[in-house]
C-alpha cells in the first residue's frame, strides 16, 4: 500500500514537471557539461528549431564552437544562478534578442552541478523599440537632457552634446549658462517641487561662446503621486527666430525712416524758404535802418532755425537703433519729473496738468531717458491739443497703473481729439497735426522706444473728444530684458 502511494506521488510529480516544463511561457532547455542540449520544451523548439543531438551554441547561435562568454560554463564552474542578455539566431535565420536565466541542477543535495536549466525570454520587439527610442532621443531636432534633484545631467541627446558639449554629470546651469549657482526662477526646480510641466524662455551659452536663445519645457519623470526624482528638459532653439525678430523690427524702423525722409523734403524746403525770407527781411531792414522790420526778420530766422534744430534732433533720435538701458526705477518718479517740467508752461496757457499715480507701484526695470522722452512727447502733444481746442480749464492727466502682469502709463487730454483718418496714420508715417510747428517724428520715436521695451502704445480718440494714449509694458518682458542686460 505504501509503495503504491509512493509510486502515485512520483507519477504526480513527474506529471507536474512535464506540464510546467511545457507550459511555462519561456524557452526552456537542459544543458550538460559538454554543451549538449539534453531536453527542451516546445517553446524552445518553435523558436530555435530541432535541438536533438546538437550543442547549445549550434542551436542558439548557429555556431560551430562554444561562445566566448558562455553563461552555462560559469554556472557549472561556481554553481550560482546567472542572468544574461544575448543575441541568437532563430530557426528561420532571423536575429533574436533574449534574456536568459541559467540555474544549476544537482542530482543530489550538495552534490556537483551536473546540468543547467536555461530559461530564455525573447525580447526582440523590446530591443527594437529601445533602439528606435534611442534614435528618436538622439536625432530629435531639439535639446533634451534628463537631470536629477541635484540638477546634474544624467543623459543628453546628440543635439545638446553638439551645441553645449558632452557634459554628463555636470550641473545643468554650468553647462547651459556657465553659472556657478542654480538659475533664479528655475523651471526644473518648480517641476521637482510641484510635479507639473513648466515653460520659460532662456538665454544660454554654446560651447563656442555664442549666445543661444531657447524655449525650455520641464516635465517630471514620475507616475502618480510619487516623488519626482528626475526631470526631462526639452529645449527648442529660437536663436535664429530672435535674429529674424530683430531684423523685422529694424526693417520696420528703417521703412518708417524711409517714409519719413520722403516727407521731410517738403518741410525742409519750407524751412529753407522761411530762412531765406528772414534773411531777406533782415538785410532790407539793415539797409533801411528799420528796427521794426529787423525784429520781424530776426523772428523769422529764429523760428525756422528752431524748427530745423528740432527736426534734426528728432530724426537722429528716431533713426538710431539704440537699445534701452534698463535700471530699477519708480514709474511715479518719472511722471513727477514731467509734471514739474511742464506744469508752469501748461498753466501759462490755461491748461491744468495733473497726475493720477498708483500708490502701490513698485520699482521696475525701465530706461529712464527713453520713458522720459515718451512722456515728454505725449504730454507736449496733449497740451498742444488743449491749446487748439476752444475748451476752458482743459485738463491733461498722466496716470500710472501697476497690475499683476503689466505696467501702464496713460496720458489723457480734453483737447480737440483726433479723427479716424488721422488716428490710422499717427504711428506709421511722417505726420503732424501741429502744422508748421511739428516735425512728425515725436510719436514715431515714442512708438520705437516703447517697442524696444517690449511694450505697446495705443490711442483712443474721436474728433472733439478726449484723447487717451496708453503705453503698456509686460513686466515679465521687462524682467527678461533686465536679466539679459545684467548678464551681459
Amino acid at each position: 500500500m505504501r509503495k503504491a502511494r509512493l509510486d502515485k506521488s512520483r507519477r504526480l510529480v513527474d506529471t507536474i514537471y512535464r506540464t510546467l516544463f511545457q507550459q511555462v511561457p519561456f524557452n526552456v532547455a537542459v544543458i550538460d557539461r559538454d554543451h549538449n542540449v539534453v531536453n527542451a520544451n516546445d517553446n524552445f523548439t518553435k523558436r530555435f528549431g530541432d535541438w536533438r543531438g546538437k550543442k547549445c551554441y549550434n542551436v542558439y547561435k548557429k555556431l560551430n564552437q562554444p561562445c566566448d562568454e558562455c553563461p552555462s560554463a560559469k554556472v557549472f564552474e561556481d554553481g550560482n544562478v546567472v542572468v544574461a542578455d544575448d543575441v541568437g539566431v532563430d530557426q528561420n535565420g532571423k536575429e533574436t534578442h533574449y534574456v536568459g536565466h541559467v540555474a544549476p541542477i544537482r542530482m543530489e543535495e550538495g552534490g556537483p552541478v551536473e546540468y543547467v536549466l536555461e530559461m530564455t525570454r525573447t525580447v526582440t520587439g523590446t530591443k527594437s523599440w529601445q533602439q528606435e527610442y534611442q534614435i528618436l532621443f538622439d536625432r530629435v531636432p531639439c535639446y533634451i537632457t534628463v537631470i536629477d534633484r541635484e540638477f546634474r545631467i544624467l543623459r543628453a541627446n546628440e543635439a545638446f552634446r553638439q551645441t553645449f558639449g558632452d557634459k554628463q554629470n555636470q550641473h545643468c546651469y554650468e553647462v547651459y549658462k556657465r553659472r556657478k549657482t542654480k538659475c533664479p526662477n528655475c523651471p526644473a526646480a518648480k517641476t521637482f517641487k510641484d510635479g507639473l510641466v513648466h515653460h520659460s524662455q532662456q538665454v544660454g551659452t554654446k560651447k563656442g561662446g555664442e549666445k543661444a536663445h531657447y524655449v525650455l519645457s520641464t516635465s517630471p519623470l514620475a507616475r502618480g503621486d510619487k516623488e519626482v526624482i528626475h526631470v526631462i528638459e526639452i529645449s527648442t532653439d529660437i536663436t535664429e527666430t530672435k535674429k529674424l525678430e530683430k531684423e523685422v523690427v529694424d526693417a520696420e524702423r528703417l521703412a518708417a525712416v524711409g517714409q519719413t525722409v520722403a516727407g521731410l523734403a517738403h518741410s525742409i524746403k519750407n524751412m529753407l524758404m522761411g530762412l531765406e525770407g528772414g534773411m531777406y527781411i533782415t538785410k532790407k531792414a539793415l539797409v533801411r535802418d528799420d528796427k521794426e522790420m529787423l525784429s520781424q526778420g530776426w523772428d523769422m530766422l529764429e523760428r525756422n532755425f528752431d524748427k530745423t534744430t528740432s527736426l534734426v534732433k528728432d530724426f537722429l533720435s528716431f533713426s538710431k537703433g539704440r537699445l534701452p538701458e534698463l535700471v530699477m526705477v519708480n514709474p511715479n518718479s518719472l511722471v513727477n519729473e514731467i509734471i514739474g517740467l511742464y506744469q508752469d508752461i501748461a498753466k501759462s496757457i490755461g491748461v491744468i496738468l495733473v497726475a493720477d499715480l498708483d500708490p502701490k507701484i513698485k520699482d521696475v526695470p525701465l530706461d529712464p531717458k527713453g520713458i522720459h522722452t515718451c512722456l515728454t512727447n505725449l504730454v507736449s502733444n496733449a497740451i498742444d491739443a488743449c491749446q487748439m481746442s476752444d475748451k476752458k480749464d482743459c485738463h491733461v492727466c498722466i496716470k500710472t497703473k501697476d497690475t499683476k502682469n503689466t505696467l501702464t502709463f496713460t496720458v489723457v487730454d480734453e483737447g480737440c481729439g483726433i479723427d479716424y483718418d488721422i488716428k490710422s496714420r499717427i504711428f506709421t508715417t511722417f505726420f503732424t497735426t501741429k502744422g508748421g510747428k511739428g516735425t512728425g517724428l515725436g510719436l514715431l520715436t515714442t512708438r520705437k522706444i516703447v517697442q524696444e521695451h517690449g511694450g505697446k502704445i495705443t490711442v483712443v480718440s474721436k474728433k472733439d473728444e478726449d484723447t487717451k494714449f496708453t503705453m503698456a509694458f509686460p513686466k515679465k518682458r521687462l524682467q527678461t530684458l533686465f536679466k539679459k542686460d545684467s548678464a551681459e
